[in-house]
């Protein structure tokens, strides 16, 4: 009889292929879902697991069953009112139903949506499917070939300096086991048998000589077999593989001057917390550079960037400044692939606005891979939009979009990051 154990990792009254089946198969109603229930979350649970209502009519299965009208013969158990000839008189349309907001029914009973919960990893990964880090490409560094050594398990075949001595002894003691158990069991049926004979009066000679002989026979082939074979030697096994090489880091610059209101800067976080997330959920080893301005600009950490009170004027070109000298002393431009995300509600001095102008064509474009600008305002654009708009038709690797509501924050999202076209 064979017996097969399933080990999948499952969790208690679940079962994980079922499971990733129905999202597979109801991916677009669970998406619509996902989307709509970001712009509800607050800042602090913009992470968590969701529970995502699914209409009952996007569920249902296909079924056959008796269309209207032809003729059918129907038996009624237990009929007193018609007999046969009888025609009865066809349901009104609607039926009869109570007063729910749930879909009716001929029977008069409604049904809810079906509630579906996703975890936090499905969340994630339905929110940022098919995202992208726009033109990240192989730097430098690629040309070399490095490769990193790690333990690999064992092996049967090695060098002296690998052997392993524990796993060496524990095979050796496994192999001893199996060779002579069957032979120490006969062993300690003879010399059982052998003491009741030599303590019995008038027991045969014969009989105790023959079970001396096969008792030696025993002992000397259980002794043949060697402590240690070369079968049991195992060797600590060692791999190499490649370390990535492609380097990536994230400038962050966030407004956080006086003309920023709460809910400006509120929908601002809520961009640039969606960014964190898929970065480190698409991207390992990819660094992140947080930078908040007002008349000054100043590198912060992921902490203070979110949640600091710190307010002043605008100078936009402060923060670009402050990037570009970060990017020179640290993120070489041969070596990084260099990107930057910006975060603003378009006030600023009107003479300042050349000089972001100047600095982005002159320093910053030519050396990023993509550089994103949102602009978060029900106001018309000033001078800022118009010569940010200006460097997108010299640069294709630059994109400027508006944020009027909290409901276009994830669209603008996925439209900044989608994944190009092959």
């Amino acid at each position: 009889m064979a017996n097969f154990i399933d080990r999948r990792l499952n969790a208690k009254g679940k079962s994980t292929v079922n499971r990733q089946r129905f999202i597979n198969r109801y991916k677009q109603q669970i998406k619509k879902a996902v989307s709509e229930a970001i712009t509800r979350r607050s800042v602090t649970d913009i992470d968590k697991g969701e529970k995502i209502g699914i209409p009952t009519r996007d569920i249902s299965e296909p079924v056959f069953h008796q269309g209207q009208g032809g003729v059918r013969e129907r038996i009624h158990p237990g009929n007193d009112q018609f007999t046969r000839g009888d025609q009865i008189e066809r349901q009104p349309a609607g039926g009869s139903g109570g007063s729910g907001q749930g879909e009716a029914s001929n029977s008069g009973e409604g049904e809810d949506d079906f509630v579906f919960q996703v975890s936090k990893d499905e969340y994630l990964e339905l929110l940022f499917e098919d995202l992208e880090l726009p033109n990240l490409q192989r730097n430098r560094l690629n040309k070399l070939v490095e490769y990193q050594t790690y333990r690999a398990g064992f092996t049967n075949d090695g060098v002296p300096a690998n052997i392993n001595i524990v796993r060496s002894l524990r095979s050796s003691l496994a192999r001893r086991t199996a060779m002579t158990a069957d032979k120490k069991r006969q062993l300690r049926t003879l010399e059982e048998e052998l003491s009741e004979l030599q303590n019995t009066a008038g027991a045969s000679a014969e009989r105790i000589m023959a079970l001396q002989e096969r008792i030696d026979a025993l002992k000397s082939r259980i002794a043949k077999v060697p402590f240690i074979d070369t079968f049991d030697l195992r060797f600590n096994n060692f791999a190499k593989r490649e370390i990535p090489t492609s380097q990536a880091v994230m400038f962050c610059l966030m407004d956080v001057s006086g003309s920023m209101d709460q809910a400006t800067k509120e929908m601002a976080k809520r961009f640039y917390i969606l960014l964190y997330l898929f970065l480190t959920r698409t991207y390992k080893n990819l660094e992140v550079v947080y930078i908040r301005h007002h008349t000054q600009a100043k590198e912060v950490d992921e902490h203070e960037f979110f949640y600091s009170q710190e307010t002043g004027g605008t100078i936009v070109s402060s923060a670009l400044k402050l990037m570009h000298e970060i990017q020179q002393a640290r993120y070489p431009a041969d070596e990084w692939n260099i990107y930057a995300a910006q975060a603003s509600d378009g006030d600023n001095w009107a003479d300042d606005s050349p000089l972001c102008h100047q600095l982005l064509e002159k320093q910053i474009l030519p050396m990023v891979r993509y550089y994103s600008y949102i602009e978060i305002t029900n106001r018309p654009h000033q001078t800022l939009w118009r010569e940010y708009e200006q460097l997108t038709e010299k640069f294709d690797n630059m994109a400027v979009r508006n944020i009027r509501q909290v409901e276009d924050i994830y669209p603008v999202f996925r439209e900044l990051f989608k994944k190009q076209a092959v």
